[in-house]
């Protein structure tokens, strides 16, 4: 019973996350940009830790990005975004982490342990991968890394390199989308569009690896008992 109560944990702390996304939602750019302003210099820093703990939650980090490029422009709103998405995503990474990886290594299979050590080996460029083109909201993600056998200083590594081009880009689109027909906004909208084919290229890539490495394992035949050593009469002969 006692082996429940950390993922039973997690479980309602996800819970409440999109509990409160659906309810509270994010907030107007509007209603942000007077909180900002009422701040003064701390606004860039309360701005940077919503993100954080809005990205606990399945709100989309993406909306949070461009909102900080509108309210402190592409220079400012660089780190802000930045810090703010990877300090969430080192704490979703970290609860999930504590509380359900004894869980998942208990009940994983054949299958699941050929994919964690996978993770394990190659986890820098399968969260690159992950991170340059998110395939689910930005709090599951990193709560499903936290589970798998990725080692942190990988994740962390990933993270930073992975978010860093998204965070320049979609800050751009934040900071001059008043000015759609603007060569930076052009320019940002081009690199949204490379980082999604790179990242693609980058997670097929991965797949396929996946599954030859499986492939392979599964190919090789597992020796007999005594297989492999010479008979006494054949000896004898």
């Amino acid at each position: 019973m006692a082996r429940w109560v950390r993922p039973g944990l997690l479980v309602l702390l996800v819970g409440a996350g999109i509990t409160v996304a659906a309810t509270v939602g994010v907030p107007p750019l509007t209603e942000v940009r007077t909180w900002v302003q009422a701040a003064g210099w701390a606004g860039p820093v309360l701005y940077s830790g919503l993100y954080a703990l809005a990205s606990m939650t399945p709100a989309p980090a993406s909306v949070m990005t461009i909102g900080a490029g509108a309210l402190f422009g592409w220079g400012v709103g660089v780190p802000v975004a930045f810090c703010g998405a990877l300090v969430g995503a080192l704490a979703g990474f970290a609860m999930s982490r504590t509380l359900g990886r004894s869980t998942v290594e208990g009940l994983a299979g054949e299958r699941l342990a050929r994919l964690d050590a996978m993770l394990r080996e190659r986890g820098l460029l399968a969260v690159i991968g992950i991170r340059m083109v998110p395939l689910g909201p930005f709090a599951i993600v990193n709560a499903t890394c936290g589970l798998t056998a990725v080692r942190a200083r990988d994740y962390v590594a990933g993270t930073a390199i992975g978010l860093l081009p998204g965070s320049v880009t979609f800050v751009a689109v934040g900071a001059f989308g008043t000015s759609p027909g603007s060569v930076p906004f052009l320019l940002a909208v081009l690199a949204v569009v490379l980082l999604v084919g790179i990242g693609v290229m980058t997670n097929n890539r991965r797949a396929l690896a996946a599954r030859s490495q499986t492939r392979g394992a599964s190919a090789v035949p597992a020796q007999r008992p005594g297989a492999g050593r010479a008979d006494p009469d054949d000896r004898a002969g």
